[in-house]
């Protein structure tokens, strides 16, 4: 039975809550029927243009949502600001520009007043003489507490201490270098503009101040000499300052001391000591301190005990436990010549060289 207001035989066909509740998960909404590819034409259409009782509706254009267009118009413009930040970064503009400068080189060979002392244990040498207190290999060359400058923050000064102690240790230092007649060591560290004149100068060596290979790295003749003592002693430091908003300067002045031997002697022969002076001037800009590279500028070398008429721009000849300086001076300087430097000799100190 129905209830007190429905009527004697239920709710009718039609009418809410009766069969179209059955219906209702198959009601097409508005945008439904809108998006119907067919269409069925008025009775009017029909019977005026004779046409079929359907059409085909042309395919619905759907464009991008609003949030979709908003997303693309933000990664559009994210990525022309990272472009435009590229090009126009205040750091690299000026650095892609600025070319590297040659390394200007100066090799002043010491010679002996007499005959060169020895000793064949180099411990009783080095205590002996200026280099008793040098601390061995690169703890000789500290990189001390350091601030930043202006433009530059105390990490990239740190970098620039760093790298110039690694070149030094590598032309310096390495035993490879030193007797072997390797120069990649170096090499490694050298920015690639200034390639090209480090090559010319083992390619071509030329006692010209522009490709001298002792300016470059400490290297002796292997055919003559050999490390008494692979200990050596150093003593240096290393200043940084800013040249420019791009730029940072470092300066070194390592004092470096070998004890020698004649080439394929005995343990015991004698050993005498052999000091380099190396005053030096690196660049660096930040692409240099990324890379761990160094540009070296100003290299400026006193040497001894050597015979001032030995060539010294190839390889340095020490003069050994014994030796004396051979007569005559430094090789001929033309003034009428362009492009050359003058020949330069000193005189080694005696207080430079060890008592025995």
């Amino acid at each position: 039975m129905g209830g007190p207001g429905d009527p004697p035989e239920g709710t009718p066909e039609g009418a809410p809550g009766g069969a179209e509740d059955e219906y209702r998960s198959v009601v097409f909404d508005e945008s439904f029927v809108r998006a119907a590819r067919l269409q069925e034409y008025s009775a009017q259409e029909r019977m005026t243009d004779h046409t079929p009782a359907v059409r085909r509706r042309p395919a619905l254009r759907r464009g991008l949502s609003r949030q979709v267009l908003v997303l693309v118009v933000l990664i559009a413009l994210a990525f022309g600001t990272a472009v435009y930040m590229g090009v126009r970064h205040p750091y690299q503009g000026p650095e892609a520009q600025r070319p590297v400068e040659l390394l200007r080189t100066t090799v002043v060979p010491l010679a002996p007043q007499g005959k060169v002392p020895g000793a064949p244990d180099p411990e009783y040498l080095y205590a002996h003489s200026p280099a008793a207190e040098f601390a061995v290999g690169a703890e000789g060359i500290p990189v001390t507490p350091h601030r930043r400058t202006a433009h530059f923050s105390d990490s990239q000064v740190a970098a620039a201490l760093i790298s110039a102690r690694d070149y030094i240790v590598a032309s310096s230092l390495d035993p490879d270098v030193l007797t072997g007649g390797q120069v990649h060591p170096a090499r490694a560290l050298i920015d690639p503009d200034q390639l090209d004149q480090f090559d010319q100068s083992f390619d071509h060596p030329t006692a010209d101040g522009r490709y001298t290979p002792t300016g470059w790295l400490v290297r002796f003749d292997p055919a003559r000499v050999e490390l008494a003592d692979p200990e050596i002693r150093v003593q240096g430091s290393l200043a940084a300052t800013e040249a420019d908003a791009t730029t940072l300067t470092v300066t070194a002045d390592p004092v470096i001391v070998y004890a020698l031997k004649p080439a394929g002697s005995a343990a015991k022969a004698p050993a005498s000591l052999f000091t380099v002076r190396r005053e030096l001037q690196f660049r660096f800009t930040r692409d240099d301190l990324r890379l761990h590279q160094v540009q070296l500028a100003v290299s400026y070398v006193q040497a001894g005990p050597l015979a001032c008429a030995d060539d010294s721009a190839s390889r340095l000849h020490p003069l050994l436990a014994g030796q004396t300086a051979k007569a005559g001076g430094p090789a001929g300087t033309d003034p009428y010549a362009t492009g050359g430097t003058t020949a330069l000799c000193g005189s080694l100190a005696p207080g430079a060289q060890p008592k025995v």
